[in-house]
């Protein structure tokens, strides 16, 4: 006996579309969006990688200790991030958080599932009393 969609009440067309697209869907986001004090916090707690996706000139000016400058718009931003553990725990910032989000997304995208983006980027992290470096 075939079933057709018009025998079905529109609830159950409606839970069968959504279960579809969910078993071919891909995780929303595997990026937490965390705040200066909640950053300081995993920078205490866990092993993580810092990286700053600002250009070398903003890098040299002062960063977070012991970040990485991985530049987001260096051109070679995805071929230097894919040779890291996708599996470590990352901080990932810029000056205020649009290119943190961009290079978060496309972590993402590559398969990182531990991508913390500070929240407000360097300006909130002095803002906020955290500290900067230079080498």
């Amino acid at each position: 006996m075939s079933m057709t969609l018009r025998g079905l009440s529109p609830l159950a067309v409606a839970l069968i579309a959504t279960a579809t697209l969910t078993a071919c869907s891909t995780p929303a986001s595997e990026v937490t969006l965390v705040s200066p004090a909640q950053a300081a916090t995993l920078l205490t707690e866990q092993d993580v990688t810092v990286i700053d996706v600002r250009t070398p000139e903003e890098f040299a000016a002062g960063h977070l200790s012991d970040a990485v400058n991985i530049d987001i718009e260096g051109g070679s931003f995805d071929s230097l991030v894919v040779a890291l553990p996708e599996e470590d725990t990352y901080l990932v910032y810029c000056r205020s958080g649009n290119r943190s989000g961009v290079a978060t997304a496309q972590m993402a995208d590559l398969g990182f599932t531990q991508v913390n983006d500070l929240d407000g980027g360097v300006v909130a992290w002095v803002d906020a009393g955290g500290a900067l470096v230079t080498d």
